[in-house]
């Protein structure tokens, strides 16, 4: 087997603490909007979520003094991914308007089980069969959070929409990987998104409290923030060493949501959210394992 670079473990485990840190952001993310949500309607949440997120972006970017963070190869591209990102907030905010954050998390995550089954038509990368039984494990437990029949919630499925838009993204994303720098990205990404919920602002405006304000700003924060860490994170370390602590985010919707919110997880979300995470982890270390292997033959054969 080939040996581990010392180096190269120490940048992977920065990688991984920078993801959890991340995803940290993201749970803080997810509750600040949920909280607004009490106070005023959740398109307004997505809007004053843009308009904030993109004033902390142009301070980290300053694309006033850096034109280059203008500069994209695939313009349509970034616009298509903002866009995908601008849905998946609609319907995760929608969604938390209704639902305990905990259950819209794990419905959420189904999203790397579609980005499995997306792969295969978009890009060529068609599952082999150990992914396709964890696919399938991965989404009995949604149908495990989502309890389909007559007593579901209907922004069930709005939540479920939110794991298709997140899979969209992620498969725009991998098709971004290597053509445009990550600040540009970035930058699109809250700018396109600003564009386009600002005119909706005016129709569904509704003049928040002070404290919700402030309650923007950290969304604001925490959106830029999330965002900027995975960047770094992935510039660190493999998306196969990253992507299972993602999967730390459900604990800490879950966790996060009983505290703040009271809203005590009953056990088909946690049993569904369990199942949801292990067959999506399992996949990712199982094709992790698969390409290591591939990488271990390939230097026999170069010896």
């Amino acid at each position: 087997m080939t040996p581990i670079d010392p180096a190269r473990r120490d940048r992977s485990l920065a990688g991984v603490l920078l993801m959890i840190a991340a995803v940290t952001c993201f749970t803080g993310l997810d509750a600040t909007a949920k909280w607004c949500g009490q106070f005023i309607p959740p398109l307004e949440t997505v809007g004053l979520r843009y308009v904030s997120a993109l004033v902390f972006i142009s301070g980290l970017v300053r694309p006033w003094s850096n034109l280059s963070v203008l500069r994209t190869v695939s313009p349509r591209l970034q616009v298509l991914r903002a866009m995908t990102l601008v849905a998946a907030t609609v319907c995760s905010f929608t969604a938390l308007h209704y639902l305990p954050l905990g259950q819209v998390t794990a419905i959420s995550f189904a999203a790397p089980l579609m980005v499995a089954v997306m792969a295969g038509p978009l890009l060529g990368e068609w599952p082999g069969r150990h992914r396709y039984a964890a696919i399938i494990t991965g989404f009995c437990g949604v149908l495990v959070v989502t309890r389909p029949g007559g007593d579901m919630h209907w922004a069930v499925l709005v939540a479920l929409a939110t794991a298709v838009a997140n899979a969209a993204y992620a498969l725009i994303t991998r098709m971004l990987a290597g053509r445009d720098r990550p600040r540009t990205t970035l930058f699109y990404s809250g700018l396109v998104g600003a564009l386009v919920v600002i005119p909706v602002l005016p129709v569904v405006w509704a003049m928040p409290p002070g404290r919700v304000w402030a309650a923007v700003v950290g969304m604001g924060v925490l959106a830029t923030l999330g965002h900027y860490l995975l960047i770094q994170a992935n510039e660190r370390a493999a998306a196969s060493v990253l992507a299972p602590f993602s999967y730390t985010q459900l604990v800490g919707a879950t966790l996060l949501g009983w505290v703040v919110f009271g809203d005590v997880p009953d056990r088909f979300t946690l049993l569904g959210g369990l199942v949801i995470g292990l067959s999506g982890i399992t996949m990712l270390l199982q094709d992790r394992r698969l390409r290591r292997r591939a990488a271990d033959a390939g230097a026999r054969r170069s010896r």
